[in-house]
């Protein structure tokens, strides 16, 4: 084994370790900053010597690999579904036909919570995670591997252990924990999108994302629920299987329990009701099964489900309470939102006194008047929203809810954008709610994260005139002894504060971008935007169809970005951030041109390409001199169609009378010795495409499938 190897070995175990410990045992070894810089350390390594680089290396983490498609795979064992209920009664039914089937032996059940996300079956060999497949259709699911790869507290490589088979199968659930689900909503609101209807939704969308990037930032997480391996297994019992994947390391809820009787599950049962609620992840019943194995091969199964466990699903909780007011809320983009104001009431775990209404429309389709009693759920068992109003207590003399015309803080007429939701209000310069919450966005953790000043402290400082925009931030050292006499501030406080403005000088450029609060650009479009122009002095002076033609980026965004960068107010503030020393560039070098041979000419790329992905196509055509944009016009010289690209599109170039050519035929325009991905990474030669152009790291309801007895399962019958 050479130097290198060892290195890329140690370094790939060394932060093996890290992970479990700190995923699997809240312990953290060593300080953020030192893992992250292993990390770059391990990349850097596996790009210089992709030949020594682990499958299951902890740099697959971030991401980064694109899925034109997804192949599918056959379940290895069925991935059947659970019989449901939510009453008692046929709990006790369930257990009396267990005794039965079971003529009369005593039965030990195990009850675990069934957590609201997406099944997913994952094949380990030699303790290496391999593989990763959704439910489906039970039969056959898509094969998600590089996606689940990101998943942080999902490990890659197992712990070793000898009474772990060479070859197994897990069975568990992929979620979206509540506060990521939370925040998320915050962000599309705020950027005026829709919002996502609950985690479960949350969770499968982003495992179908192609860019496992893109799925790593939905930062998922997952727990393992069951065990299969094929011949004799190594345990009797199904809490023997949870034992022992914990302790390889895989994630198992300890929330699980072994119950003796019906009455311990019904106690579990009613213990979880109002509990569940405390947790970080969404919930939606008890999965009961029977813990022995050699019982589940007695009872075997009905056509669809197995006959040795049973979901029992909570209903959905209500409330009836009195509306009593609509207030208005002003957000970072303007978009003023109504929430409503109820009589407290209690709700899933808490006590409900606002509401969500989202905007004019759900008022009107409701029609919500003030005073109505109103019903109240929890979307997703997470935000109180309004699902009705009881008519038959309606005031006589109820009046319907007028929407208001004018800003509720600043006064100025509202707007309504054609085909939008939310009313706005204009005045972005002078409305303190969105001046506030521009200034908050900026300084949160996942923009320029600065340590000393969050948002209530920001707000302070706006309130009593000391900041303004983002730029002036960085004027408050030469305010430090005027911040020391502040309530609650204090000499250390401030010292923090100045050490967090510093250190956020070395903040990447791409989430100094985001950190703008630039409508539409969230986190992804910021990264895209800033790997694309590289410095902002290129961005600010691109035009809405130059930036229309960086992937991922459409025509709504690119017309807001450009508008954004040509306010005379933004542009001042730019060079406010650029004087104070924030990081206006990416560093590293940039692509370099290989050839002109596309010099002059413009392409639009549409659709799903075979050989590349459209990333990749404008990336080799930029790197040939051509130059790709969204939209199509006279002035265009080709519409590249791939698979599945839009009618609209192909109706107007051939209505201008555009050339259009296949992704075949764009490569036939190129060098005869240009590669494909394919020849480049068997090729001695760096490739210019996707891997170099990545940045190093930086620091349906889903059921509970069970097994069948004589599938060569042995005592390891659970499918979940």
């Amino acid at each position: 084994m050479t130097d290198i190897q060892q290195q890329i070995t140690a370094l790939t175990e060394r932060l093996h370790h890290l992970n479990y410990q700190y995923y699997q045992r809240d312990i953290s070894e060593v300080p953020d900053q030192e893992f992250d810089h292993m990390l770059a350390e391990l990349a850097r390594l596996e790009k210089e010597h992709p030949e020594f680089a682990h499958p299951n290396s902890p740099t697959q983490r971030v991401g980064g690999t694109i899925t034109k498609q997804f192949p599918t795979a056959e379940h290895r064992y069925p991935m059947l579904s659970l019989g449901n209920t939510y009453s008692e009664a046929d709990l006790r039914e369930f257990d009396e036909r267990v005794r039965r089937g079971l003529e009369g032996a005593d039965v030990t059940y195990v009850c675990e919570l069934k957590f609201d996300g997406v099944a997913m079956s994952l094949t380990y060999q030699d303790g290496q995670l391999t593989q990763g497949v959704t439910r489906g259709d039970g039969t056959r699911g898509d094969v998600v591997t590089n996606n689940v790869r990101t998943i942080k507290n999902l490990p890659l490589h197992l712990r070793p252990a000898t009474n772990q088979p060479k070859e197994f199968e897990v069975r568990g659930e992929i979620f979206m924990p509540l506060p990521v689900f939370a925040e998320l909503n915050t962000e599309r609101e705020a950027n005026g999108e829709q919002l996502l209807a609950n985690p479960r939704n949350a969770a499968s969308g982003a495992l179908k994302l192609q860019d496992s990037a893109l799925v790593a930032a939905r930062r998922l997480r997952f727990y393992a629920y069951s065990y299969l391996t094929s011949g004799r297994g190594s345990f009797p019992t199904h809490s023997a299987s949870l034992e022992a994947m914990q302790s390889w390391g895989l994630p198992v809820s300890d929330t699980w329990r072994r119950c003796h009787s019906l009455e311990e599950v019904l106690a579990f049962v009613h213990e979880w009701d109002k509990q569940r609620f405390t947790l970080p992840v969404a919930t939606d019943g008890i999965v009961i099964k029977v813990d022995d194995f050699q019982q589940q091969e007695i009872l075997g199964f009905t056509a669809k489900s197995p006959r040795w466990a049973i979901a029992y699903k909570y209903p959905a909780e209500a409330a009836r309470t009195r509306l009593n007011s609509i207030q208005y809320q002003v957000g970072r983009t303007g978009a003023v939102t109504p929430v409503a104001l109820l009589d407290p009431v209690p709700l899933a775990g808490t006590v409900v006194k606002r509401a969500s209404v989202h905007n004019a429309n759900q008022i009107a389709a409701l029609d919500l008047r003030l005073g109505d009693m109103v019903f109240v759920e929890k979307g997703g068992e997470i935000i109180p929203k309004i699902t009705g109003v009881d008519l038959s207590a309606r005031p006589a003399d109820s009046q319907p809810i007028k929407y208001p015309t004018e800003c509720p803080a600043c006064g100025t007429p509202l707007i309504r954008p054609e085909g939008e939701a939310h009313f706005r209000c204009p005045n972005d310069r002078g409305c303190p709610p969105q001046q506030k919450a521009r200034l908050e966005h900026f300084v949160s953790r996942k923009a320029m994260n600065i340590d000393g000043l969050g948002a209530e402290t920001v707000g302070r400082f706006f309130d009593l005139g000391l900041v303004t925009d983002a730029a002036s931030l960085y004027d408050l050292p030469a305010k430090a002894t005027e911040l020391a006499q502040l309530d609650r501030m204090g000499e250390k406080s401030v010292q923090r504060l100045l050490t967090g403005l510093e250190q956020s000088k070395q903040v990447p450029f791409d989430r100094v971008l985001f950190g703008l609060g630039i409508r539409y650009v969230g986190e992804t479009v910021a990264e895209k935007l800033a790997a694309h122009y590289r410095t902002m002095d290129a961005l600010s002076a691109a035009s809405a169809t130059e930036l229309a033609a960086v992937p991922e980026v459409g025509g709504v965004i690119a017309e807001s970005a450009a508008a954004w960068f040509q306010e005379p107010e933004n542009q001042a503030m730019i060079r406010g951030l650029q004087a104070a020393g924030l990081q206006m560039a990416l560093t590293g070098e940039a692509p370099q041109a290989v050839s002109d041979r596309l010099a002059g000419l413009t392409f639009v790329l549409s659709g799903v390409f075979e050989q590349y992905s459209r990333e990749d196509l404008q990336q080799l055509i930029q790197q040939h001199g051509g130059k790709v944009t969204g939209s199509i016009s006279k002035k265009l010289s080709y519409l590249v169609a791939g698979d599945k690209m839009g009618p609209a599109k192909r109706e107007k170039a051939t209505e201008l009378k555009v050339p259009i050519i296949s992704e075949a035929d764009l490569l036939a325009m190129l060098p005869t010795d240009t590669k494909t991905p394919e020849e480049e990474e068997a090729s001695d030669t760096p490739t210019l495409l996707t891997a170099d152009l990545l940045p190093a790291p930086d620091s349906p309801d889903s059921s509970t499938p069970e097994s069948k007895p004589g599938t060569g399962l042995g005592q390891q019958g659970s499918l979940f």
